[in-house]
C-alpha cells in the first residue's frame, strides 16, 4: 500500500482561546486532485498555513510522503517537495517573468547560497525556466517585468513559480479568485496541464472550477471537515448543501 502524499491526523489550531481548526483528519493520495471548500471563515487558509509551515499546529500531526512536518520550517517543507501559492499574488514585480521563474528553480538544481555562480551562466536553470514559460503560456512575455503583467498573467506566473522547483505536492490558494469566466476557464486548463502526475490540493470558491478539476472534495465548516467524497456525492450531500444555503452546489 502506497503512502499518502499528505495526511492530517486530528490537526487543531488555536489562536489564544479561539479554536480555528478543530480536529481535521484528511488523507490525500499521490496524484490526487483534491479541493477544500467551505464558507468564508471556515478555516481553509489557516489549514493551508498549517500544512505549509507558516503556522505551527496546536496539536495533531501532518505528514508529507510519510514524514512528519509539524516541526519543519516553511523552506524545509518546500525542500521536501511541497510548494504553494497564495491568495494574494506573490511575485517579484521588478524582475522579468523569466527571472522570477529562474529564481524558483535554483535550490532544486543544487544552487544554494552560492556567490560564485553567475546566473547568466546557469544553463540548466535557464532551460527549466524556459520549459515552465512554455507550460504557462507566457513565452512571449519572458522579458516583461512581472509587475506589468495582467492580473490573470500574474496568477499564471505564480502557478509557474509554484511548479518550477519540481515539487510533487502543489497547494493552490484560490487560484482563480478575481478572474473573469474566460480567464478562469483558461486557468483551469493550465492547472490541469501543469499538475499532471502531481498531487494537487486547492482552496477554491468557484464551484465550476472545483467540479472541473477535483477528483475528491473536502468540505470545511467552522474548522471541521463535515464531508470528504467524490464531486458527485458532495453535490448531493444534504449537510454540504445546508452549509452553502443550497445555492452554489445546486446547479
Amino acid at each position: 500500500m502506497s503512502t499518502a502524499a499528505l495526511q492530517l491526523r486530528d490537526v487543531r489550531k488555536n489562536f489564544g482561546k479561539t479554536e480555528i481548526i478543530r480536529g481535521v483528519n484528511l488523507e490525500i493520495g499521490k496524484g490526487e486532485r483534491h479541493a477544500v471548500i467551505g464558507p468564508n471563515g471556515a478555516g481553509k487558509s489557516t489549514l493551508f498555513n498549517l500544512i505549509s509551515g507558516r503556522f505551527p499546529v496546536s496539536s495533531g500531526d501532518i505528514t508529507l510522503n510519510g514524514q512528519s512536518i509539524i516541526r519543519s520550517k516553511p523552506y524545509e517543507i518546500n525542500r521536501l517537495g511541497l510548494s504553494r501559492s497564495f491568495q494574494i499574488t506573490n511575485i517579484f514585480p521588478r524582475l522579468s517573468v523569466f527571472e522570477n521563474l529562474r529564481c524558483a528553480t535554483l535550490y532544486s538544481l543544487g544552487y544554494k547560497y552560492s556567490f560564485w555562480h553567475r546566473l547568466s551562466q546557469l544553463k540548466d536553470a535557464a532551460e527549466r525556466a524556459e520549459d515552465v514559460l512554455r507550460q504557462i503560456g507566457l513565452r512571449a512575455r519572458a522579458d516583461t517585468p512581472a509587475g506589468l503583467l495582467t492580473y490573470a498573467e500574474q496568477r499564471a506566473l505564480e502557478i509557474g513559480i509554484t511548479i518550477a522547483g519540481g515539487a510533487d505536492v502543489i497547494l493552490l490558494d484560490e487560484p482563480t479568485a478575481g478572474m473573469s469566466r474566460s480567464e478562469s476557464d483558461h486557468a483551469v486548463e493550465l492547472i490541469r496541464r501543469v499538475t499532471e502526475g502531481k498531487t494537487l490540493v486547492m482552496v477554491e470558491h468557484d464551484m465550476s472550477v472545483v467540479f472541473g478539476l477535483a477528483d475528491r472534495i473536502s468540505v470545511l465548516v467552522y474548522g471541521e471537515v463535515i464531508a470528504s467524497d467524490t464531486p458527485e456525492r458532495i453535490r448531493g450531500n444534504a449537510a454540504v448543501q445546508e452549509a452553502y444555503l443550497g445555492s452554489s452546489l445546486a446547479h
